[in-house]
């Protein structure tokens, strides 16, 4: 055999063991992609399964509170989630419960999000639940739902009580042109001069809807 055809059955082997390397790779990544897609569909199995234990909760905390609140839901492959937008004239209020997973999709994570603009006073805003979606306890998970409404309903019920003490404070609190909700001027996130007028805002994406609205150029 050459110098050469011996130089060639080297590089060639070169080549076949990178091929093999990449078939390897491809059939590994396969292998982690479906069994992905097989803890995808247990989680949607087990939102499935445990919908009718948070569907009626969340239903009722809704209808409670009626035309006073707003519920978003959202639904992808990994998560599932109900935003309620509760119209108050003194903050912003927005509470999520949402179900979703871990990055290795073995774990149910469900959470529960309150946000409160401007904030009033100190509240709870926000808890974790977690368990292996192949052990899912529907009791805990149904007591933590409930436990969780109540905990709202409370920071709501403590938040009206201010309201009704920042009404007798009228003069020092002002009103988001674009939130419409009202708060004491010392909670403005930032205040603009325009026109000869002082208006203030909870945050600067109200300030900003605010000159789009009114056609102001930065």
């Amino acid at each position: 055999m050459s110098s050469v055809d011996s130089l060639m059955q080297r590089v060639d082997a070169e080549f076949n063991a990178v091929k093999k390397r990449i078939e390897e790779f491809q059939h590994t990544k396969l292998e982690e992609y479906q069994d992905h897609q097989k803890r995808l569909d247990t989680f949607s199995r087990v939102c499935e399964e445990l919908s009718s234990i948070w569907h009626p909760r969340l239903e009722a905390l809704a209808h409670r509170f009626g035309d006073k609140v707003q519920v978003t839901p959202s639904v992808t492959p990994s998560s599932r989630r109900a935003t309620f937008h509760f119209h108050s004239p003194f903050a912003g209020i927005n509470l999520s419960f949402s179900a979703t997973t871990d990055s290795e999709v073995r774990q149910l994570v469900l959470s529960y999000d309150l946000e409160i603009l401007p904030i009033l006073m100190k509240f709870k805003n926000s808890d974790q639940l977690e368990m292996p979606l192949e052990q899912i306890d529907q009791a805990a998970v149904g007591n933590w739902i409930n436990d969780r409404i109540v905990d709202f309903v409370r920071v709501y019920l403590e938040l009206q009580q201010n309201e009704q003490y920042l009404g007798y404070l009228k003069d020092y609190t002002v009103q988001d042109p674009i939130a419409g909700t009202r708060f004491p001027k010392y909670a403005a996130a930032v205040n603009y001069e325009w026109n000869g007028t002082t208006y203030y805002f909870l945050s600067p994406v109200t300030l900003e809807a605010f000159k789009k609205k009114n056609g102001i150029a930065d």
